[in-house]
């Protein structure tokens, strides 16, 4: 069966047609500046030229519209007729309490979503639209909705609830939620089958390490505690996020600088984390080189960052008992040999130790501790896509 996975953001929408005979990509692309002047979609058929549209593009349904032209384009495409796709796959950030898993869209599905909107205003939105766009646009095909916070609600009410007042859980349901599921739970079990052991068997720190960040305790391939909270800003400094903060800090920033609730929530999500303490950039990469030359403020940033996700690895150790694995995954764990080694140097009292040789790779699935360590340390490339794929496939085939 052919699964068409679907990402829809704000002005963007990222796609992949898998072919799950084998989980073969057949064609992927990304669209940028929905709704926006200089719209355009960059199409890849997997053996063929790359296709560049630049049309212009009002809405998704618009997006999607031309997207499925392209993937049954005859001199582009890869399949010759919509009717070769089983499914849809789509990526819906946040399920709230209503979902623990991934689901088949109904119209009970659909006001679920809107009634979760005011947990992820800035993110359900563009899901929901591209949801109803592919439903107008491909009427008889099945639609699965894959949610990034499922993943996490097998998470025990000691990790997930806030010491507030219980009134507030009740009410409005203000809960430690979790993000990036789809992404920790593709790299948990991942690493399992590389090891040829069975997950219920393993306790796994999952390092989801990018622009946003979060670590996840994984015990039996359950979720049982993560490091983002109600929303993605709580957890790890990341690269404009701010991650934990002593809330005092918002009302006496907002004093002392007459700023409104907006300017300080905007400047905790977009002017912090490593580009706020450096001063240069969110980009790891940038700062990385601006250590090198001795930028002290590079070097602090990188410090901090490496230091919390330390934090969390060990608060999670304990928790557990032990970790058994430790994966990296993203764009910084996947890529960064030197973030890697500079978070494991702070694991060495719980022996947990990277060998330098082993770790000196980029986006390869690999075994990178030593011999001796008490935690087998892996880097393994994130596939959300292929998460989304399988679990829709899984829906659809058993309905």
């Amino acid at each position: 069966m052919n699964i068409l996975v679907i990402n829809c953001g704000s002005s963007s929408l990222k796609y992949q047609l898998i072919d799950m005979n084998g989980e073969v990509v057949l064609a992927k692309g990304l669209v940028e500046r929905i709704g926006i002047e200089g719209s355009r979609i960059k199409h890849d058929t997997t053996g063929k030229e790359r296709l560049v549209i630049e049309e212009p593009m009002n809405d998704h349904k618009k997006a999607l519209e031309l997207v499925l032209k392209a993937i049954v384009d005859k001199e582009h495409g890869a399949i010759s007729s919509l009717d070769e796709i089983g499914a849809v796959g789509h990526r819906v950030v946040h399920g709230g309490e209503d979902f623990t898993d991934s689901v088949i869209i109904d119209d009970a599905v659909m006001e679920a979503l809107e009634k979760n909107i005011e947990l992820a205003p800035l993110h359900n939105p563009p899901n929901i639209i591209g949801i109803t766009a592919c439903q107008e646009l491909m009427p008889s095909t099945p639609m699965v909705s894959v949610f990034d916070t499922a993943f996490h609600q097998t998470i025990p009410a000691e990790n997930y609830i806030y010491a507030m007042p219980y009134e507030y859980y009740e009410k409005y349901k203000i809960r430690r939620y979790g993000f990036h599921g789809t992404s920790h739970k593709y790299v948990s079990k991942r690493a399992a089958e590389i090891l040829g052991k069975d997950i219920k068997d393993l306790n796994i720190v999952t390092c989801h390490l990018g622009n946003g960040s979060s670590v996840t305790a994984v015990q039996g391939g359950l979720s049982v505690d993560t490091s983002m909270g109600f929303t993605p800003l709580e957890g790890l400094a990341m690269g404009t996020r701010s991650g934990d903060i002593d809330p005092a800090i918002i009302p006496f920033i907002m004093e002392k600088e007459n700023m409104s609730f907006d300017e300080v929530n905007n400047m905790l999500n977009k002017k912090s984390g490593v580009l706020g303490i450096s001063g240069i950039s969110s980009d790891f990469r940038d700062l990385e080189i601006a250590e090198e030359e001795g930028n002290v403020r590079a070097k602090l940033a990188l410090d901090v960052f490496a230091n919390k996700v330390t934090k969390y690895i060990a608060a999670y150790a304990a928790q557990m008992c032990r970790i058994d694995v430790l994966v990296f995954t993203a764009g910084i764990g996947e890529n960064s040999a030197e973030m890697r080694e500079r978070i494991c140097e702070g694991l060495e009292c719980l022996n947990i130790r990277v060998d330098k040789e082993l770790n000196n790779i980029r986006g390869e699935e690999a075994i990178v501790s030593k011999n001796l360590s008490a935690t087998t340390v892996m880097v393994i490339p994130t596939n959300e896509e292929l998460m989304i794929a399988r679990d829709t496939l899984e829906l659809v085939s058993n309905r």
